[in-house]
C-alpha cells in the first residue's frame, strides 16, 4: 500500500499507517483496515489520493472479503479516476489489472477485455505494465481457448520486448507462445521457436535466478515437445521409445519446477507439473515401475485437489492413467470402470480414441464381452472413417484387431492386421508398436509351426523392447524365445531365454507386489467426483499375477 509520491497530509499518513498495520496483523484485521481507508474520503482528498484509496480498498475487499459488489465499485472508480490523471501509471495500470482479474473471477470476461485493451493501448511508454497487461490479456484468451488471439498477443509482446532491449521479457513471451503452439499442436512452428528461445536463454547474461527460471521454462517445453504432448492429453506419444532419456529429462524438469513453486506457486507451474507427470507416468508403466507410477498418479490427484480448473481439464487423463495402471496390475474390472469414466469426461477426439483402443484391449483380455467389443471396434475401424488423423492411434487400432484375430485363432487375418501395424509404425518410428506387433507375429508363426519365421520376428522384437525398454514385451519375447529354442532343440539358448524370462518375471512380480501394497492402490476404485485425499493402507496385492506372467 504505497502512498502517493507527493508530500502527503499527516492525516493521510496516519490513516494509511493504521490500515497497513491492521492488514498485516496476524491474523489480519480486515474490517478495521477497511474502516481506516474509508475514513480517507471524509477529508475530501485530491484526485490522486482518492484514486489510490479506491484501488487499495478494492484490492483489500477483493482479496480478503466476499463483498464483491463493493470491491467492484471501488476498483471501477480507481480505474475511471486514474485515467483522468497524467503521470499516474502505477495506480492506473494496477487498477486495470486487478479490475480485469476481478471481472474474470466473476465470469464477466466480456467486461475484462475492453479494460485490458484500453490499458495496453495507453501503456506503451511504460514497459513493465505494457508487458504485464499483454500477458494478462493473452492468459484471458487462453482460458477461453482462443489460442490464436493469445499467440498473436504474445508475438506482439515478444517484438515489443526486443525493441525495448529486454531479452528476459522477450524470452518469457516466446516461451509462452511456444507453450500455446504445443497446445494447438502446431509442431512445425514450435521447433524453430524453441531453437530461438534456447539461444536467447543461453546467451542472456542477467540475474542467475531469473536465468534459471527461464531455463526451467525452456526445459519443460522442450521435454513436452520431446514427448509430443499436444493438447495436454495422455497420448502414446513416447511410442518411439528412448523412455529412459525421457524420464531423465522429465525428472530434472519436475525437480526444477518444485524449486520454482517454492518461490512463486503460480497456477501455470502446477499445469506444467501435471502435463509432465502424465507423460512420465506413461513411461514408468511401460518400463516396469508401476509403484512409482502410482505414487505420481496420486501426486496428480493432489494437484487437482488444489485447483478445480486443473481437475476439470485433466480428469479424463487422470482416469485414463488409472485405467492403464489397472491393466498393468491385471485389475481388468477396475480398468474398464476407469476408461468408462474417462470417456464420459472428454470431448477431445484423440484422447477419446486412445481410451476406446485401450478399453477394447481390456474386453479382448476378458474374453466374454463380445457385444461391447464389436461395438467399440466399429467406432475405431482403421480401414474406414477412422475418427482422428493420428498415425500412431490408427496403427494401434490395426494392432488391436490383430490381437483379437489371434485370440480367435484367425491367424491369416491377424497377420494382415499386424503387417499394417508394422508398415505404419516403421514409417513413423513407433518402436513400441513395432515390438508388440513383431512378438505377436512371432507367436502366430510359432503356433503355425514356422519356427524360422517366428525367430525372425521375436529376435528384433526383443532388441527393440530392450532399447525402449519395455518390460512387458521383454517378458513376452523371452517366454516365446524359450519355447522356440526348446522346440528347435537349442538347449543352451532355451536355458538362457528361460533365465531371462525368470529375471523379468521376478522384477515385474516385485514391482507388482510393491504397487498393490501401496495405500494409493485404492485409487483404482475411484470413478466419480474429486479424487480422494486420504488412502487406507493395503494388506497386500489382491490381484492375480497370472495375466502378467
Amino acid at each position: 500500500m504505497a502512498a502517493s509520491t507527493e508530500t502527503p497530509e499527516p492525516w493521510y499518513l496516519a490513516l494509511l499507517g493504521f490500515a497497513e498495520h491492521f492488514r498485516t496483523s496476524s491474523p489480519p484485521k480486515i474490517r478495521l483496515c477497511v474502516h481506516c481507508l474509508q475514513a480517507v474520503f471524509q477529508f475530501k482528498p485530491p484526485p490522486r489520493v482518492e484514486a489510490r484509496t479506491h484501488l487499495q480498498l478494492g484490492s483489500v475487499l477483493y482479496r480478503h472479503t466476499k463483498n464483491s459488489e463493493l470491491a467492484q465499485t471501488h476498483l471501477e472508480k480507481a480505474w475511471f479516476i486514474s485515467q483522468q490523471i497524467s503521470q499516474f501509471e502505477d495506480v492506473k495500470f494496477e487498477a486495470a489489472s486487478i479490475l480485469s482479474e476481478f471481472y474474470c473471477q466473476q465470469n464477466l470476461v466480456d467486461s475484462a477485455k475492453p479494460v485490458l485493451r484500453k490499458a495496453i493501448q495507453i501503456s506503451q511508454q511504460t514497459p513493465y505494465w505494457h508487458c504485464r497487461l499483454l500477458f494478462q490479456l493473452a492468459q484471458l484468451h487462453t482460458l477461453e481457448k482462443d489460442l490464436v488471439s493469445a499467440c498473436d498477443l504474445l508475438g506482439v509482446g515478444a517484438e515489443y520486448a526486443r525493441v525495448m532491449g529486454s531479452e528476459y521479457t522477450r524470452s518469457l513471451f516466446l516461451l509462452s507462445k511456444g507453450m500455446l503452439l504445443l497446445m494447438e499442436r502446431k509442431l512445425s512452428e514450435v521447433h524453430p521457436l524453441l531453437t530461438l528461445c534456447g539461444t536467447i536463454v543461453e546467451n542472456w547474461q542477467g540475474n542467475p535466478i531469473q536465468k534459471e527460471s527461464l531455463r526451467v521454462f525452456f526445459l519443460v517445453l522442450q521435454v513436452t515437445h520431446y514427448l509430443d504432448a499436444g493438447q495436454v492429453t495422455v497420448m502414446h506419444s513416447m511410442q518411439a521409445g528412448y523412455l529412459e532419456k525421457a524420464q531423465k529429462y522429465t525428472d530434472k524438469a519436475l525437480m526444477q519446477l518444485e524449486k520454482l513453486k517454492m518461490l512463486d506457486n503460480s497456477p501455470i507451474l502446477s499445469t506444467f507439473q501435471v502435463i509432465l507427470l502424465e507423460h512420465i507416468i506413461m513411461c514408468r508403466l511401460v518400463t516396469g515401475h508401476k509403484a512409482t507410477a502410482l505414487q505420481e498418479i496420486s501426486q496428480v490427484c493432489q494437484l487437482c485437489q488444489q485447483s478445480p480448473r486443473l481437475f476439470t481439464n485433466h480428469a479424463a487423463q487422470l482416469h485414463t492413467l488409472l485405467g492403464l495402471y489397472c491393466i498393468s496390475v491385471n485389475c481388468m474390472d477396475n480398468a474398464e470402470a476407469q476408461f468408462t469414466a474417462a470417456l464420459q469426461m472428454t470431448t477431445h477426439q484423440e484422447l477419446w480414441t486412445f481410451i476406446v483402443t485401450n478399453l477394447a484391449s481390456v474386453y479382448i483380455r476378458e474374453g466374454n464381452r463380445h457385444q461391447e467389443l464389436y461395438s467399440l471396434l466399429e467406432r475405431i475401424n482403421p480401414d474406414h472413417n477412422f475418427p482422428v488423423s493420428s498415425h500412431c492411434l490408427r496403427a494401434a487400432a490395426f494392432y488391436i484387431r490383430g490381437l483379437l484375430s489371434f485370440f480367435q485363432g484367425r491367424y491369416n487375418e491377424a497377420k494382415r492386421f499386424l503387417r499394417e501395424t508394422l508398415k505404419m509404425s516403421n514409417a513413423e518410428d513407433l518402436n513400441r508398436l513395432t515390438a508388440c506387433s513383431l512378438v505377436l507375429l512371432g507367436h502366430i508363426f510359432f503356433v503355425l509351426g514356422n519356427h524360422r519365421e517366428s525367430n525372425n520376428m521375436v529376435v528384433p522384437a526383443m532388441q527393440l523392447a530392450s532399447k525402449i525398454p519395455d518390460m512387458s514385451v521383454q517378458l513376452w519375447s523371452s517366454a516365446l524365445l524359450k519355447d522356440l529354442n526348446k522346440a528347435c532343440g537349442n538347449t543352451m539358448d532355451a536355458h538362457e531365454a528361460a533365465q531371462m524370462h525368470q529375471n523379468f518375471s521376478q522384477q515385474l512380480l516385485q514391482d507388482h507386489i510393491a504397487a498393490c501394497s501401496l495405500p494409493e492402490h485404492n485409487l483404482i476404485s475411484w470413478t466419480d467426483g474429486l479424487p480422494p485425499v486420504q488412502f487406507q493402507p493395503q494388506n497386500g496385492p489382491t490381484t492375480s499375477l497370472a495375466g502378467l506372467l
